[in-house]
């Protein structure tokens, strides 16, 4: 009886806890008060910024806050604390912590190139913002500890329990912890290619601007079952299937943007720093 009961909370807790994504209208489980998941942002956000350099151009912070502050206004969290900061650096970078916390690197307005370029990198990351895909994931691994944890319990001998933990380890790594990141990415560029175009930026900028990210990333990475980001094709293709409905959206919008302001930045000989990466939050790094 006392187990029936524990089952039928478990089930009443889950469809509580299921929440509908925006635009993507995908249902996801997230067990992390939204509270929570804020506090988590804003304290891992302070950390990292102690370790990095904002930028001082004052035209291209001007442009990343404009650029911002339209897609934020289209956005389904308007009202939430939002902070973006400029990141002076070779990398080509960004991130979004859950709360409204963003970086966007200096690194990454040469590829960006113009103003609806930096808004694809924007809308993007503002998307992981909305989606709660920190709060999703912060629930997986929840859920992941638990599963091993009661799977070590009830072997008895404990070589094979260590073989079977070890390999259950690595089938949760490629069988479910990595396509649902992949499925965080593509969801992230359907949200945020709407919320371009919504915003008055051209949403054609967007695929220009993934094919030429595609273009100076390093081809030595893994193979696409093995990353957290799809491979460059299937970005590609999902970004085609939503377009349409972006440029219907594009076209209906009061007042339109196009390109915005083109970026004239200064040429620089030194070799880009390696992208670092930041555990637990979203990130377009590039490898040179």
């Amino acid at each position: 009886m006392q187990k029936n009961c524990f089952f039928i909370l478990l089930i009443l807790l889950i469809i509580y806890a299921c929440a509908t994504t925006p635009v993507s209208n995908r249902s996801s489980l997230i067990l992390i008060p939204k509270s929570q998941e804020i506090l988590l942002g804003k304290q891992s956000y302070k950390q990292i910024l102690k370790k990095e350099k904002e930028s001082e151009d004052v035209q291209l912070n001007k442009i990343v806050l404009r650029a911002a502050k339209r897609i934020i206004a289209v956005s389904h969290m308007p009202k939430l604390d939002w902070e973006i900061k400029l990141i002076e650096s070779d990398q080509k970078n960004a991130f979004a912590l859950p709360g409204g916390k963003i970086a966007i690197y200096t690194g990454i307005l040469s590829l960006a190139q113009n103003e609806a370029g930096l808004a694809t990198v924007i809308s993007h990351e503002i998307a992981h913002v909305i989606a709660r895909h920190g709060a999703q994931r912060m629930t997986q691994q929840m859920l992941l500890q638990g599963a091993m944890i009661g799977a070590g319990l009830s072997m008895k001998n404990k070589t094979q329990r260590n073989l079977i933990l070890t390999a259950l380890g690595v089938g949760v790594l490629y069988g479910f912890t990595l396509p649902f990141s992949r499925s965080h990415e593509s969801e992230a560029d359907q949200i945020g290619l709407i919320y371009m175009a919504n915003a008055g930026y051209d949403p054609n900028e967007a695929i220009k601007f993934w094919k030429r990210f595609s273009e100076v990333k390093d081809q030595k990475g893994p193979p696409e079952w093995a990353s957290t980001h799809p491979a460059d094709t299937t970005r590609m293709r999902g970004l085609k299937r939503y377009l349409s409905r972006a440029k219907y959206d594009y076209q209906n919008v009061k007042i339109k943007y196009g390109i915005g302001e083109i970026f004239r930045l200064p040429q620089k000989n030194k070799i880009p720093d390696k992208p670092k990466a930041i555990p637990g939050v979203s990130v377009e790094a590039l490898t040179p």
